[in-house]
């Protein structure tokens, strides 16, 4: 057995054991190391890896993102997003269903947290439903895939990991990741119709609103909408970097919480609070994925895995072999960390295919969203058990199968057509 398999297998014990991620990633990788270059110089490695990171500017985007997501939570915009969204889509059968969609999808543009996402969303958007006689296993699940694109629709964290350890242009990622999350969108719109499809019984619709009434609710989504236009806008035109683009996002949506009247002195310290928690967990995570990717770089893993991947003869082929295992591995791990453990593995042999790594960056995060409402750990729908205590899991993943095949149909669009990921990052 060559020393990365025995390394892998006992990265798998720990975690099975319940170690966090971050501890097991960073034991396994310094002690891997260890057995290879010896102990002092591993030791040197792990502490030049924790401090220089640590110091990074390229990093401080990380915790600027994720103030600026905690503070559009805090400013109510999720509210004002559904509320827009019903009111153009009440009238059609299933519209509660789909526009709680929509607004996931717009809450997550100016969030980039998958559990932020369907948390928030599940507070808004259940009580609706209910009123109206959704069947729960359909009001969850739209609520539940909703919320993966979270990860996806920039500014999304998962992107800035990926950017991060493979050394891709973060703007160029969170660019990419625009029209496959307005795909994501109307591809999960579908599966709400083809569930209300099947089932048994008519859901209530109301009457269709005039233009001037639906016109009107658009005037609160106008926040939300001005944020991303702004973050994003400023990327694309190169009027300041993707971590500048952080500081300013962060600081547009304090000021439209602090505008809109929902944010006290209490709510500001919460915020900063839960950011600062948030951050520290990430950079322990991201920090032990690095010392891991050192050690499978040195133990020759990424060589023998290249070799058996490119001994298949078929980019296609060998791209669909490591889609399988990231369907796989997403069954007993989650998103981020499924990130964390792969990256370092698939990038350069994925880059020695001939596949732009801007576009696996994209290919990655919609195959490890599946991760998110994929049983035993799909963690949005235990954040939404959280929500909804009265309805069980199972009946949550039940109404999920919709919405997997027509994921499992984005990630084809997306391999047959890389231009659904590529055309906006190659006009920037």
């Amino acid at each position: 057995m060559a020393e990365w398999e025995i390394g892998i297998a006992v990265l798998f014990a720990l975690l099975l054991l319940g170690v966090p991620i971050s501890f097991a990633l960073a034991l396994v990788g310094t002690v891997g190391t260890a057995s290879i270059i010896g102990i002092n110089p591993a030791l040197s490695l792990l502490g030049q890896t924790y401090a220089e990171n640590s110091r990074s500017y390229t990093l401080s985007i990380l915790p600027l993102f994720l103030m600026m997501g905690n503070f559009v939570v805090q400013s109510g915009i999720a509210q004002d997003l559904y509320t827009a969204a019903y009111a153009w889509l009440r009238h059609k059968r299933g519209g509660l269903a789909i526009a709680t969609v929509v607004a996931c999808g717009g809450f997550s543009s100016v969030c980039g947290s998958s559990l932020a996402t369907a948390s928030t969303m599940a507070k808004i958007a259940m009580p609706s439903m209910r009123r109206f006689s959704y069947p729960d296993h359909l009001s969850t699940a739209s609520i539940a895939a909703g919320g993966t694109l979270g990860i996806l629709i920039p500014p999304s964290v998962i992107l800035v990991f990926y950017g991060i350890m493979t050394q891709q242009d973060i703007g160029k990622l969170f660019l990419a990741g625009i029209l496959p999350g307005i795909l994501g969108v109307l591809l999960y719109a579908l599966a709400v119709r083809i569930s209300v499809a099947r089932l048994q019984t008519d859901l209530p619709v109301e009457p269709k609103l005039p233009l001037i009434e639906r016109i009107r609710a658009l005037k609160g989504i106008t926040g939300a909408l001005g944020l991303f236009v702004f973050v994003m806008g400023g990327i694309y035109l190169g009027v300041f970097t993707p971590t500048e683009s952080a500081g300013m996002g962060a600081g547009g949506a304090f000021l439209l919480a602090l505008v809109q009247g929902r944010l006290t002195l209490q709510d500001t310290m919460n915020t900063l609070y839960e950011t600062a928690k948030t951050t520290a967990m990430m950079f322990f995570i991201l920090f032990g994925a690095l010392t891991f990717a050192n050690y499978v770089n040195l133990s020759g893993m990424t060589r023998d895995v290249q070799s058996l991947v490119m001994s298949i003869n078929d980019p296609l082929l060998a791209l669909l072999a490591i889609t399988a295992i990231y369907l796989l591995l997403g069954c007993v791990l989650e998103g981020l960390s499924m990130i964390t453990l792969t990256v370092p593995i698939f990038y350069p042999i994925v880059s020695a295919l001939g596949y732009d790594l801007i576009w696996f960056g994209i290919f990655v995060v919609i195959v490890t969203e599946v991760s998110y409402i994929t049983p035993p750990v799909g963690l949005n729908a235990f954040v939404l058990r959280a929500v909804v205590k009265d309805v069980p899991l199972g009946t949550i993943f039940r109404g999920l199968t919709p919405f997997l095949a027509v994921d499992v149909l984005r990630v084809a669009l997306i391999v047959a057509f890389p231009i659904i990921v590529l055309l906006i990052p190659n006009m920037m």
